[in-house]
């Protein structure tokens, strides 16, 4: 049992001190932020955004790397993201691009799946997928998440998480 708290002790004061006290990362956890610090031009610098993931579901991987200056995401012009993200509000819609992701791409293996709908209803929402870009007709009634927007898609997920 004292080794056991000793090794508690030890953790603790690695991540941080007592209860209410930060925790201090360890050395190299913010390895992709340090990089990004680091190509930035000054430290006066408004900053930048940068996500990056590395994806293996369904027998494919996803390699995605992407990062913008804060300057260039507050100068874009926004009007055409509730579209896209609101593409995403749908409970029905997120099950599908799950189910796509994980390898279920025919709409009549998609068509099983009794929370999803009747026939109708599915199409209408790969219709709204696929307008939106989440989803690109991958020919016979199969669909498919980009590529590109795989590691996207899981990064607003995660952003979006508890």
């Amino acid at each position: 049992m004292a080794a056991l708290e000793a090794q508690v002790a030890a953790l603790a004061e690695r991540v941080g001190g007592g209860a209410g006290e930060p925790a201090t990362p360890p050395d190299g956890a913010f390895w992709a932020l340090d990089g990004l610090k680091q190509r930035l031009p000054a430290d006066d610098h408004p900053g930048a955004v940068l996500y990056t993931g590395t994806v293996h579901v369904a027998g494919q991987r996803y390699d995605w790397q992407y990062g913008r200056t804060v300057d260039d995401l507050l100068a874009d012009d926004w009007a055409e993201l509730p579209a896209v993200l609101s593409a995403l509000a749908h409970p029905v819609r997120l099950r599908l691009l799950r189910e796509i992701l994980g390898g279920r791409q025919g709409t009549g293996e998609l068509a099983g799946i009794e929370e999803l709908g009747t026939t109708g209803q599915l199409h209408h929402h790969l219709r709204q997928l696929t307008a939106a870009g989440w989803l690109r007709s991958a020919g016979r009634g199969r669909y498919a998440i980009p590529a590109e927007r795989v590691v996207p898609l899981l990064a607003i997920l995660t952003a979006a998480g508890r």
